[in-house]
């Protein structure tokens, strides 16, 4: 799940500091009371409202693929994913699925997979 904004989380605490009840902006900004509470925690022990890094370690399968696809992509726009795929196996030595390339494309590069139409309208 993506993080909330950090205007919206400054926002619902100053909601709070100018008096709106608790309820009210819950259901105003759509955040549960936990983490109205974790948030106003936050902010009073670190004097900031910046999330918190996620766990884990960087991910080695991707790394550069996001570079390298700009470029892949202007070239083939209308290959598969599996071409893809074979692409990144044959350039970088590593294996990724389809559902990894398809974030790579989608959500990380912001491309749709439209392909060009045929010319076979019979």
């Amino acid at each position: 799940m993506k993080a909330y904004s950090r205007d919206l989380r400054l926002r619902a605490l100053d909601a709070l500091d100018l008096g709106r009840p608790r309820p009210e902006v819950i259901q105003r900004f759509g955040v549960s009371t936990a983490t109205l509470t974790r948030w106003r925690r936050r902010q009073r022990e670190t004097g900031s409202l910046a999330q918190s890094p996620r766990p884990g370690p960087p991910a080695v399968k991707t790394t550069g693929l996001q570079a390298a696809l700009v470029s892949r992509l202007h070239e083939q726009p209308d290959a598969t994913l599996e071409e893809h795929c074979q692409w990144w196996e044959a350039t970088s030595g590593i294996r990724v699925s389809h559902a990894t390339m398809s974030r790579a494309i989608t959500r990380d590069l912001g491309w749709t997979r439209k392909k060009a139409r045929t010319a076979n309208l019979s």
